[in-house]
């Protein structure tokens, strides 16, 4: 071999090793330092976007506004229905969502609807969501921890009770009326 084939190699082999050395201490520091919270609008800017959405939404005739409430609250199930998820444990304690119908995401993952600052969280960890019935069902998303429901490890989508506490890591979240 010639002494330029050499040398070649052996620059060859320095760059992979650089970059093998600059690819480790990259995953080292994500680990370390987790990823960065954002802050999202304030809670008056939410209000505000709500109720902007209700003025916008045309007034239902008598009779379909009978049907809705009995749809949404005129049984049983509509008096005990949560209205929020809270979180109780976590660096996220006291932090409240509405619930409002839509999915609730949860994560590290920045576009989650609560962003977990939690190193045993997955960046798309579980899921909220209503059912037909409006019952919530907590689903795990394939997270390397596992979803925890009154101390069982999720398999399969599982329906909430209020007050059954949700474990994310060190995050505890609870359905409430």
């Amino acid at each position: 071999m010639s002494e330029l084939t050499l040398t070649v190699m052996r620059l060859g082999f320095l760059a992979v090793l650089w970059l093998f050395v600059i690819v480790a201490v990259q995953v080292i520091r994500s680990d370390l330092f987790g990823t960065r919270v954002t802050q999202r609008g304030s809670r008056r800017e939410a209000g505000r976007q709500q109720q902007q959405a209700a003025r916008q939404q045309p007034a239902a005739p008598p009779q379909q506004r009978n049907q809705q409430r009995g749809q949404q609250g005129g049984g049983r199930r509509g008096r005990n229905a949560p209205t929020k998820l809270v979180v109780t444990e976590g660096t996220l304690t006291g932090t409240t969502v509405a619930l409002q119908g839509q999915t609730i995401t949860l994560g590290r993952a920045h576009d989650s609807t609560i962003v977990l600052d939690d190193d045993y969280a997955s960046s798309r960890h579980a899921r909220i969501y209503p059912d037909r019935d409006g019952q919530w069902i907590v689903e795990d998303l394939g997270s390397t921890n596992g979803t925890y429901l009154d101390r069982s490890r999720l398999t399969t989508p599982t329906p909430i009770q209020p007050g059954s506490p949700i474990r994310i890591g060190k995050t505890v979240i609870e359905l409430r009326k």
